[in-house]
């Protein structure tokens, strides 16, 4: 049995979002500061930028986090190494070259608490159900999820044009059902929800964040011609066609 206090029951910590076996806490000051760094401080907490945490429990669900990201556990926890032979390695290690993620995402499993590192991005929770049951990410969002998700290296319908656009060929998307855990930039008060019903949303730059696996994800000149797109001072834009949503920031 282990307890933790001057956590939860501090009044500097307030849980801000909970979804399934994750919860994220915001430190509400911060109080661990030099007379050097106090005024940065102030300000930062003025602007809501402020410190946060993930806090996982294990009892409700295994866990998978990105290398790295654990800061300390509490309870019988185990942890592997989520890659299942030389095979698996050798498959993952060629997907995290591609997304940019790390090879091994250690699981975590038993009963108890794990707890992030703290990170100043903001943390958002998707249900993956509520993306039909896959969604894809933009390069680096990924923080933790659960377990029973599957992670898949999906690639761009057309690779010529991506590379002439200066985009990645190959995103991370996670599939089944459970929570995913992102770290972004922007909070999620800002971040803009598009619906498509067969249609089309061309987007000038890589601000979409997360959207559905049932989209074709395209790059694609934004006139007819190289000419006109040079002309309208565009060039390529990333192009979502079909049915399913998406996740976009206001700025890039």
């Amino acid at each position: 049995m282990y307890q933790i206090k001057n956590f939860f029951d501090n009044d500097d910590v307030k849980v801000i979002d909970s979804l399934g076996a994750f919860s994220v806490v915001e430190y509400q000051r911060d109080l661990s500061v030099t007379p050097q760094t106090a005024m940065t401080a102030y300000y930062a907490n003025q602007m809501n930028v402020r410190k946060k945490q993930v806090v996982c429990d294990i009892q409700k669900s295994n866990v998978t986090v990105q290398a790295g990201a654990m800061q300390w556990t509490g309870g019988n926890i185990q942890m592997s190494s989520g890659i299942k032979g030389v095979g698996d390695f050798l498959g993952k290690a060629i997907s995290a070259k591609v997304t940019k993620e790390s090879a091994a995402k250690p699981e975590y499993n038993g009963y108890g608490l794990l707890m992030l590192e703290p990170t100043y991005k903001h943390i958002i929770l998707l249900d993956v159900a509520e993306w039909n049951g896959a969604v894809v990410l933009d390069d680096g969002l990924f923080l933790a999820c659960d377990s029973t998700l599957q992670q898949k290296v999906v690639a761009r319908s057309n690779v010529s044009s991506a590379v002439l656009g200066g985009e990645g060929l190959f995103n991370l998307s996670l599939r089944g059902e459970g929570i995913a855990v992102l770290e972004s930039s922007v909070p999620q008060a800002e971040l803009i929800e598009l619906e498509l019903n067969d249609d089309v949303v061309k987007i000038d730059g890589n601000m979409a964040i997360a959207w559905s696996d049932s989209l074709q994800f395209t790059v694609e000149k934004a006139g007819k011609s190289l000419l006109g797109s040079a002309v309208s001072g565009e060039g390529f834009v990333n192009v979502y066609k079909g049915t399913g949503k998406i996740l976009m920031a206001p700025t890039a």
